[in-house]
């Protein structure tokens, strides 16, 4: 259990809280390629407790910068762009990407009073379909290249693949409970999915053991199973989940909201490679519940889907929950294990240190995050799999 005091540490998202500035320290999308455009040149972003607008100016520059112009607090998400940048329809404020303000228009002719004038403004970059943004300190990291998001060799798709009313921690202790998934997910996970097994306890007999270990990235889930085969994917810290052949950023957008994104990588035949200047495919997102956006006991969740199934127990934790009364148990080591991440992680940015998993390197080799998907080995297990 975690006290009230330690929820509210790890929970917490906003400008200037523990875990708010943890979290400022990695790259997030915000938007899918396709939602900038000439036609629709700006779009609403809320990220770790901040409102603010991405746009596209007339000179091809993407920006992201507060929603509320300095001036008298109109929302950018309503300027008009021009070649350099994004004006207020107020009064016409001008702001280029770096939050710059550049023209005043009823100043005086000769007023130098738009100097003194500056936005809240964060580096933005494109891939893998998205644009990610970056709100930290000075310099940025580079943005990781992981596996999944930068092959050639396979093309990519794209979706929100959920819209959550809950904080980002009960999807990311999710990510390392492995003993959920032979019961909540027993007619609908892989090696799961299918009828029989007593009703509490699912497919929780056919497991041997579940470990955890620590790498330079995060934590790697393994699975072991009593028929001798294995299997290994890793939870990438702080907030992104790897299995298979896709990708789910969970992205907090404050202490109560967290979006989905989901990138899919599907592998072309030998030799064949995909045009750098590809666009991945959006995906139809599936609501899990209805209504969306209301909060439990007055929305009813659909129950015929893995990701609905784990966004149903989500949200009716609450959308914080209170951890105070929780009864942990041998099988959330995984649980404990991520807290003490976030916790170790929480202290070396308050010492000034990169949290895990920062990159300073401009050019970093490709990241492998096991994109083979589940690695299975039938009968005698690899020897550095025997712990």
């Amino acid at each position: 259990m975690l006290t009230h005091e330690e929820n509210e540490l790890l929970s917490r998202v906003g400008p200037g809280t523990p875990a708010g500035e943890l979290l400022r320290r990695y790259w997030y999308p915000v938007a899918f390629v396709q939602e900038l455009s000439e036609e629709k040149p700006t779009q609403f972003v809320r990220l770790l407790g901040e409102d603010l607008v991405l746009f596209l100016d007339k000179g091809g520059k993407v920006g992201l910068i507060q929603d509320h112009c300095a001036h008298r607090g109109a929302s950018l998400m309503y300027g008009r762009v021009e070649e350099r940048g994004i004006s207020c329809a107020y009064h016409g404020w001008l702001y280029d990407t770096n939050g710059n303000c550049l023209e005043t228009p009823a100043e005086p002719e000769n007023s130098m009073f738009h100097l003194t004038v500056k936005l809240r403004a964060y580096p933005v970059q494109r891939l893998a379909g998205l644009y990610w943004a970056y709100l930290g300190p000075l310099p940025a990291p580079t943005l990781p290249p992981y596996d999944l998001l930068v092959r050639r060799d396979g093309r990519h798709t794209v979706q929100m693949r959920g819209q959550l009313d809950c904080n980002y921690l009960q999807p990311m202790e999710n990510a390392v409970d492995p003993a959920h998934v032979g019961v909540l997910h027993r007619f609908s996970a892989g090696k799961y999915g299918s009828a029989g097994g007593q009703v509490a306890r699912g497919y929780a007999d056919g497991v041997a053991r579940n470990d955890f270990r620590v790498f330079d990235h995060g934590i790697m889930k393994q699975r072991f199973y009593e028929d001798g085969s294995f299997e290994e994917h890793p939870l990438i810290f702080p907030n992104i989940l790897r299995q298979g052949n896709g990708m789910e950023i969970r992205v907090p957008k404050d202490d109560t909201h967290t979006w989905v994104y989901e990138v899919r990588f599907i592998p072309l035949p030998p030799g064949e490679m995909v045009p750098d200047d590809e666009v991945p495919e959006v995906v139809d997102q599936q609501p899990h519940k209805d209504p969306m956006g209301v909060l439990y006991p007055n929305a009813v969740f659909r129950m015929n889907a893995v990701d609905a199934e784990d966004y149903m127990i989500w949200e009716t934790q609450g959308t914080i929950p209170n951890r105070s009364v929780e009864r942990l148990a041998t099988s959330d080591r995984g649980v404990v294990l991520f807290r003490e991440l976030l916790r170790e992680n929480i202290e070396k940015v308050l010492r000034g240190e990169d949290p895990m998993g920062v990159i300073r390197d401009p050019n970093p080799p490709m990241i492998d995050t096991n994109l083979t998907g589940t690695l299975v080995f039938e009968g005698k297990l690899p020897a550095d799999a025997i712990r």
